[in-house]
């Protein structure tokens, strides 16, 4: 199996350009509209600014019958100003000619009957608000061929004072529109927090010694919501109290691939006799297959049928070659047996078969029921307390591209929580590319997160020996760093902007390589280094486990919260037990759910690296 050899982890370093240009393709495509086929005097656009990340935003029109028949198509225009684009969208046909854009329905939603809407989405650049909106040739607001009322401005960047362990007073300067503003909307992390009159706000019970961006949204008397301003870093004074709210629930989870009994010889008794087990709260079993629009079993050898002896089981009984279920899961169901508090998960998809997805969610519902099925099959039911859902590059490109739309990450979401009900664990794998128009701004997250427990957010391989000729760079920085070879890849960057798009962060977890990526042909010890290509792995050229390189090529330097080695001409960049330690303590400051990695094999046989994590969340 291709999947037994080819890791889960995504490699965003050499992809995100790729699926950004396969965003903005169809635009350079695109001809010229013909004219719209009628008025809609009984009609409206509105326009609504949903995220700004300060090198782009995103925004979305959403058009409305309002009068007593059905319409047949429709057509915005309106004009930005010099210095703001669209860079790409969703669910409409958008083309530009200098400053003027125009967004015409797809084939699929053209017809709205009377009192229903439709909206589109787009990304773009700049901090220009859109005029002169007309649909279908008149005005946006049901006008007769004026220009509809515009959105206000976006506020004052807004200024921090009064700081405590708790709270934090904000203030701005006013928005201006054509027609008054309404009020503001405070929002913090990305997250609306407050809605006044006036352009100040006390915002309380926050935690001590934790960092948080505040932006602020003005709405105007049509309830139009404009630009959203510049951010302010706040940083509440105090220390972070490792015992305050959620610390006591961390999770930490790790990965236990199907494939390592086989060349890695790692069964599911190391967990126990490596002392992991006792010092984990998951366990997400890796892979199941996504195929033909179903939920599929990876290695049914490996997973249920392989026979272990007294010595290689996890209680020293022996299989016996008429009991109903052996393999992985039935060592799994003894595991639980011995240590009551560990859930685990089915997880599905991963990088090589996150390309069936797409397929799958033609019918979410169907794609639901076949997980359900297979995941509380009576045989091994026991076993699993939920799903986690590794599609590592919904509407992006991966080992293939997936042109499914940002919000169909949500809808799959949603039909798994209806199928497997309010008691199960339902997870996912996520991106970790906190690029601007990066993979986490193709997805809609924030939608999907009611509907989830958590988000392991993989915050690893940003730098590998894909880049051939380097420069050398650490795979899993924590921060950013002089001589970052790409802006966002690093494991702030993502969890910021999970939080900015508006997932809550305690339903984030921040991703741990028990591995290392190295070059080799490397003269300079710092990173930066060119290289002639991948250094020598024990499975896979470029990638080694911990284990290995803690005496093979130990850390001789560390940079942006991780470690780096330089030994002969081989570089290499690995997290160790004390840069795990210091991560888990970032991890709690920003309130996260906890930590997870990839994978229990990369760890010694005493579990050093697990030991780090557990005691480093508390």
């Amino acid at each position: 199996m291709t999947t037994r050899s080819t890791p889960h982890r995504p490699r965003p370093g050499g992809r995100v350009t790729a699926a950004l240009t396969a965003l903005l393709l169809p635009f350079a495509a695109l001809v010229a509209l013909a004219a719209p086929a009628q008025a809609a005097a009984s009609a409206t656009a509105t326009y609504t600014k949903v995220s700004d990340w300060g090198t782009g935003f995103e925004g979305k029109w959403t058009v409305q019958n309002t009068g007593t028949t059905a319409l047949d198509s429709w057509t915005v225009e309106w004009d930005f100003p010099s210095g703001t684009a669209v860079t790409s969208g969703w669910d409409a046909d958008i083309t530009g000619s200098g400053t003027h854009w125009t967004a015409k329905n797809k084939s699929w939603n053209g017809t709205l009957a009377a009192g229903a809407s439709v909206s589109f989405g787009f990304n773009g650049t700049g901090s220009g608000a859109p005029t002169g909106c007309k649909l279908n040739g008149v005005s946006c607001d049901g006008g007769p061929g004026v220009p509809g009322d515009n959105p206000p401005t976006a506020p004052g960047t807004p200024t921090a004072s009064n700081i405590t362990d708790t709270s934090v007073t904000l203030s701005w300067t006013a928005a201006t529109d054509d027609n008054g503003i309404k009020n503001y909307d405070v929002l913090r992390d990305g997250a609306k927090v407050a809605t006044v009159t006036g352009t100040t706000y006390t915002d309380t019970g926050l935690r001590p010694g934790t960092d948080y961006s505040y932006t602020v949204q003005a709405r105007d008397t049509a309830d139009q919501t404009g630009p959203v301003s510049g951010a302010r870093a706040v940083r509440t004074t105090g220390t972070s109290d490792p015992g305050g709210p959620g610390t006591g629930d961390k999770v930490k989870m790790g990965y236990f691939t199907e494939w390592g009994v086989y060349g890695r010889n790692y069964r599911v008794k190391n967990l126990a006799t490596s002392g992991s087990a006792a010092k984990i709260t998951h366990i997400n079993y890796s892979f199941g297959n996504v195929t033909g629009g179903k939920c599929a079993m990876g290695d049914s050898y490996a997973a249920i049928e392989q026979a272990y002896t007294a010595d290689q089981a996890v209680d020293g009984v022996a299989d016996t070659w008429d009991q109903p279920l052996r393999g992985n899961l039935n060592q799994l169901r003894k595991l639980k047996a011995q240590y009551p508090h560990l859930k685990v998960l089915w997880s599905f998809g991963g990088w090589t078969w996150s390309g069936g997805f797409g397929e799958a969610m033609k019918n979410p519902t169907a794609f639901a029921q076949s997980c359900y099925d297979l995941v509380k099959d009576p045989r091994w039911a026991d076993v699993f307390d939920g799903i986690d859902l590794d599609w590592e590059y919904p509407n992006a490109c991966g080992l293939s591209c997936d042109t499914s739309g940002p919000a169909v990450f949500k809808t799959m979401m949603q039909a798994m929580r209806a199928k497997f009900g309010t008691g199960a664990l339902v997870t996912a794998a996520v991106t970790a590319d906190g690029s601007s128009g990066g993979k986490i701004d193709a997805v809609d997250y924030a939608g999907a997160a009611p509907y989830m427990n958590w988000f392991n957010v993989m915050t690893y391989d940003f730098f590998g020996a894909w880049d051939a000729q380097g420069p050398t760079a650490p795979h899993s920085p924590l921060t950013s760093y002089t001589g970052l070879p790409k802006q966002g890849f690093t494991s702030a960057d993502a969890i910021a902007r999970f939080r900015a798009q508006g997932v809550p962060a305690d339903k984030l977890l921040l991703g741990i390589g028990f591995y290392g990526r190295g070059w080799t042909g490397v003269s300079q010890a710092a990173p930066g280094g060119s290289a002639s290509g991948a250094a020598p792995g024990t499975y896979e050229q470029g990638i080694e486990d911990y284990k290995v390189l803690k005496t093979s090529c130990p850390a001789t330097g560390t940079v942006a919260g991780t470690a780096y080695a330089h030994c002969g001409s081989n570089w290499w960049s690995y997290d160790t037990p004390a840069t795990i330690t210091s991560k888990m303590a970032w991890a709690n400051q920003q309130g996260l759910g906890g930590a997870f990695f990839w994978e229990f094999s990369g760890d010694t046989a005493n579990g050093e690296l697990v030991s780090a994590v557990n005691s480093g969340l508390g």
